[in-house]
């Protein structure tokens, strides 16, 4: 877009802060948005961060500096940082356990529809004159924003988050309107009652490994002293290991390089020799349409092959993808009109790269943290492993654009050094946990958290009279008359 580059005069630094501002953003904003949710409600929350995040997206619209673009950006990501965590939050909540895993896989499909609507988006406005080649794409951000801001106050409550906050009742006339039961079937429907003593075992489990502090006394739910002790359980020798794999797959996952050829795609393609901003732009397109085309795929087989193939499979393909383009800019970058080949292959290997990263890494990064941690420590695990995953993307969207300026090749080195260190660490680090059950994860670990918390799951059912909710609702009718 000639008019943007041409009113800032951007440096490299500034670049990489404007872009960067976002990650930083949505580093606090996930941070935050944890501790609102639960303090309030999922509805407002979310509520609460897309207006955040309309601000965010007005003021970059009509930034008159490049302040004002860079504090857009910061303000934005604030409430991009605390949707990427309310909105699955919500659906985990909500959801039949049956659809769970599905909605999970269609999150990550829409996450890569929503970057290539976007780049096209930019594509198709790049030569309308003056500042609404910029200013429409930044504009047409607050549509999905508003949409969802306004749409989600029509959704009915979390019913987890009623039961955890007491209101029982609250939470089974909620949990029958998601499952669309009437008000006459409430009491009625052995599956819903059933449901929601499901969610009060999994409010007291969470609430009594949460608020044990390490002298085996009991801290109120809510204070500075349990959360602190729910935190330090990551770091535990039972919850080390897990812990340590959730934050370093989300390391890998920024640091193969995906995110530097979305955010600089045609920096990127610039430096491989292709030549006109139409084809730059259509090739790095090219990118978000494969890896949208790669999550398919995934999708169906994630479960078949396993995990720890297909990292350790991707990690190969983008290393020796990002290995190539580094050889070939090295070689040929001072004259590519000469060399067409070589570009050729470059591109090639972008798109190899691409498509590797679509099958592994992408859909792998969110699902391999919400597997490895015990149901007591799920949400505070998954909650760092996603700050990692935002304090590395922070990282790759402020140096990029610095190594690019020092050395394209260095920078595809550096890719691919990431990537290898990956495949090492798939190798020798992760445990497969394709189709483990809870029971069977702590062998996979040497650490006893699960089995502790199924013993402590089975006493709590037991307490509150599941088991003997299911007994008497599978007894034939007979049975029930004869009881009565």
């Amino acid at each position: 877009m000639k008019d943007f580059t041409q009113r800032w005069h951007l440096s490299a630094w500034e670049t990489g802060l404007m872009t960067a501002m976002l990650e930083l953003g949505s580093l606090l904003g996930a941070l935050i948005a944890g501790i609102l949710a639960d303090k309030y409600s999922r509805r407002q929350s979310i509520f609460a961060a897309c207006a955040v995040f309309c601000i965010g997206s007005a003021l970059q619209c009509g930034a008159q500096s490049s302040n004002h673009l860079i504090f857009g950006r910061g303000i934005g990501g604030l409430g991009v940082g605390a949707l990427s965590m309310l909105s699955p939050l919500y659906m985990a909540e909500i959801s039949p356990p049956e659809v769970r895993g599905s909605l999970m896989a269609l999150e990550q499909l829409a996450i890569v529809s929503g970057a290539v609507l976007g780049f096209w988006t930019g594509f198709f406005t790049r030569e309308l004159p003056g500042s609404s080649s910029w200013r429409i794409p930044l504009g047409i951000q607050l549509i999905p924003g508003l949409l969802l801001g306004f749409g989600c106050m029509a959704l009915p409550p979390s019913p987890r988050l009623l039961v955890q906050q007491g209101r029982t009742e609250e939470a089974l006339r909620s949990l029958a309107k998601l499952r669309l039961r009437s008000r006459a079937e409430i009491e009625s429907d052995p599956l819903l009652q059933i449901e929601l003593l499901e969610m009060q075992v999994e409010a007291a489990l969470i609430e009594q490994t949460s608020t044990a502090d390490s002298s085996g006394q009991n801290a109120k739910l809510g204070t500075l002293s349990a959360e602190m002790h729910s935190w330090k359980r990551l770091l535990s020798p039972k919850l080390r290991k897990r812990t340590l794999i959730g934050v370093t797959m989300m390391f890998f996952q920024q640091w193969s390089g995906i995110n530097a050829l979305l955010y600089y795609g045609p920096t990127l393609m610039h430096s491989l020799g292709l030549q006109g901003d139409a084809v730059t732009l259509m090739s790095a397109g090219g990118v978000g349409i494969v890896q949208f085309l790669a999550v398919l795929p995934a999708i169906v087989f994630i479960d078949r092959l396993g995990r720890r193939p297909l990292l350790r499979g991707g990690s190969l393909v983008m290393a020796l993808s990002h290995l190539v383009i580094a050889l070939l800019v090295r070689q040929y970058s001072g004259d590519w009109p000469a060399h067409a080949m070589a570009a050729r292959v470059s591109l090639l290997c972008v798109y190899s790269f691409t498509a590797a990263y679509g099958v592994s890494y992408g859909p792998i990064g969110w699902i391999l943290p919400s597997e490895v941690f015990p149901l007591s420590a799920r949400s505070k695990g998954v909650a760092l492993s996603t700050a990692s995953n935002w304090f590395n993307n922070f990282l790759i969207g402020l140096l990029t654009p610095l190594f690019m300026e020092q050395s394209a090749s260095a920078t595809f080195f550096i890719f691919a050094a990431a990537c290898s260190l990956g495949y090492v660490w798939a190798t020798r680090c992760v445990p497969e946990t394709a189709n483990v059950s809870l029971e069977e994860m702590d062998a996979v670990f040497g650490s006893s958290a699960a089995q502790e918390d199924l013993a402590l799951k089975r006493q709590i059912e037991a307490d509150l009279g599941l088991h003997d909710l299911i007994q008497r609702w599978s007894q034939p009718t007979g049975s029930h008359e004869e009881a009565s």
